[in-house]
């Protein structure tokens, strides 16, 4: 089984990437009915910053060769403020759904963690929530200089920012979010509609860069 050859391998870092996640979001008001939400909230992990702290618990997403930049940490349903989380039982998450969320999310746990967690808040099954992501991922455009970078980017978040902006220039420059662990890049949120327009985000959804310059890994 797909799930037993690739998944144990990033337990750890899937566990430790959404604990993280959800402490920087703001408090949950619970579990939430499935449906009943304001906006999406898509999480773009720049991975070789994840790999550089978690690489040998999850070589699935961290071996060498394998050379991902922004990668699908996940799409999680948002109030305006706080958001709901665990909203059904949400039962197993296919293999075939798994090998084509690979490309994009490359950690089994961490796909069947996301669904979980908050695909069951969607109001979606899970092929309709694993295809949205997918939807989501493809609408925003990667900028072109942090798309494989062979060496350190140094940039201000600002610039981060603006560089989404211009790639992107029909959403509004409050609809990302970057944050950082310590002076590097860590990840990028984009506030997207229920049908993944991009729109504000929530008050709850904040920046979280201390520095006035980070850094951004290059792909391994």
């Amino acid at each position: 089984m797909l799930r037993k050859r690739l998944g144990a391998v990033a337990l750890i870092g899937a566990v430790a990437l959404a604990t993280t996640a959800a402490r920087s979001r703001s408090r949950t008001r619970g579990a939430g009915a499935p449906g009943a939400f304001d906006y999406y909230v898509l999480s773009l992990s720049w991975s070789p910053e994840y790999c550089a702290r978690n690489g040998s618990n999850d070589p699935g997403q961290c071996a060498e060769g394998r050379k991902f930049a922004f990668v699908v940490h996940g799409l999680w349903p948002q109030y305006e403020r706080g958001f709901p989380q665990n909203c059904a039982a949400g039962g197993a998450v296919s293999d075939a759904i798994i090998r084509r969320m690979l490309p994009l999310m490359p950690s089994p746990r961490l796909i069947e963690h996301e669904w979980r967690t908050h695909g069951t808040c969607s109001g979606l099954n899970p092929d309709a929530y694993f295809e949205l992501v997918r939807r989501a991922y493809f609408q925003v455009a990667i900028p072109g200089d942090f798309k494989a970078p062979i060496k350190n980017i140094e940039v201000s978040p600002a610039r981060v920012k603006d560089e989404f902006l211009r790639a992107n220039p029909a959403m509004p420059f409050d609809a990302f979010r970057v944050l950082c662990r310590g002076r590097y890049l860590s990840e990028v949120r984009v506030c997207l509609t229920k049908d993944l327009r991009g729109r504000a985000c929530g008050a709850s959804v904040r920046d979280a860069c201390a520095g006035e310059e980070i850094i951004l890994r290059p792909v391994r």
